[in-house]
């Protein structure tokens, strides 16, 4: 199994990309974020792996990847469709440096899911004061 990152450009917060997911799936089904590389390890992904979102410097939630599929853009240009689960899944927020692209998310670096950490009381939280205290490197 292996995961992706990528940047979630021009979104918010979580309830921002719920609310264009939505939108998006209502208009083009199925639910897919299309993106210029197509992934080398394609059985990989698609064994388990999930999507997962940078928001506002933070990787904040994932998505499953059920499938990775050879597309093409309005313009008739070659892109990868990454077709996605439209559950979004809030994870353990940790900062990162903005990239470009995507990149692999090996499964042991991948920040676990919120529902696993709810029992330390940061889920209570507002999800732009827990960022900051993850920024600072106090939770």
């Amino acid at each position: 199994m292996l995961h992706i990152l990528k940047l979630a450009v021009g979104i918010r917060d979580i309830a921002h990309l719920r609310t264009v997911q939505a939108a998006r799936l209502a208009a083009t089904p199925p639910l897919r974020h299309q993106t210029r590389s197509f992934p080398r390890r394609t059985d990989e992904v698609t064994d388990g792996g999930s999507l997962y979102w940078v928001i506002s410097g933070s990787i904040l939630v994932r998505q499953r990847i059920t499938a990775i599929e050879p597309e093409r853009w309005d313009d008739g240009t070659a892109c990868a469709g990454l077709h996605l689960d439209p559950t979004l899944i809030p994870v353990a927020g940790r900062p990162t440096r903005p990239f470009q692209g995507w990149r692999y998310l090996e499964p042991d670096t991948a920040p676990p899911d919120l529902a696993s950490t709810e029992a330390d009381g940061t889920d209570a939280l507002p999800e732009a004061m827990r960022r900051e205290l993850q920024a600072l490197g106090l939770l």
